[in-house]
């Protein structure tokens, strides 16, 4: 289960004078599913309207109806073995997103798998929170001791030319349980519970088995 406190913490930082989210990434596809197109830039570089904006989008992950809309999984030891999406998402935020090869193949794996007949967007955030030591009444209590280094990945269908409107769905990675890094849970945000992208958890994380379609859409 996941605790309202600990996404709760992180989203009060989601804004452009307390935000440290380092870069950010994305890729546009079109209807049929082919690349329209990629960015990758330091988040610190954007406009204060452009942070404003994309902030918007990562904090709906975070932020929605905890184990309603933002569920937690565990990855088996198997979904974490070599040639993984587990071990590629590590990799992506332990570079910090700089290496545009791992980015390409993060997108053809979501491509090949994602179901929409609509053109979106792949947006994938990148922070580093340095997690304050509290005292039991939750005041501040002394400096950071543990940096929180994680990925936000929010899928959004394109509300106008290269512009992601609300996620659809995504995922906060690793997830963050007890103010604390989990490396083997991934929290699955869906907007439509009842509607869900059921090959987010199923194929292209792999944390679920038997609710995502048998084969990629083309």
């Amino acid at each position: 289960m996941i605790n309202r406190e600990d996404m709760l913490e992180l989203t009060r930082r989601m804004t452009p004078k307390r935000t440290s989210f380092t870069r950010i990434a994305g890729c546009y596809f079109d209807s049929e599913g082919e690349i329209d197109g990629t960015f990758n830039t330091n988040f610190l570089n954007l406009s204060h309207t452009d942070k404003e904006k994309n902030l918007s989008i990562a904090k709906t992950i975070p932020y929605s109806k905890t184990n309603e809309q933002l569920k937690e999984y565990k990855f088996t030891e198997k979904a974490m073995g070599a040639g993984s999406m587990w071990q590629l998402l590590t990799a992506m935020k332990d570079c910090g997103l700089k290496n545009d090869a791992l980015m390409e193949t993060f997108y053809e794996l979501v491509a090949e798998y994602y179901q929409t007949d609509s053109e979106y967007a792949v947006m994938v955030f990148h922070d580093s929170y340095d997690v304050p030591v509290k005292a039991a009444d939750k005041e501040r209590f002394g400096e950071s001791e543990e940096v929180f280094t994680y990925l936000i990945c929010a899928i959004c269908p394109l509300a106008g030319d290269y512009e992601p409107g609300s996620p659809e769905c995504g995922f906060l990675f690793p997830s963050f349980s007890d103010r604390s890094a989990s490396p083997e849970h991934v929290a699955v945000f869906q907007a439509d519970p009842a509607h869900p992208h059921r090959e987010l958890e199923g194929k292209i994380l792999a944390v679920k088995r038997g609710e995502a379609p048998a084969c990629p859409k083309r």
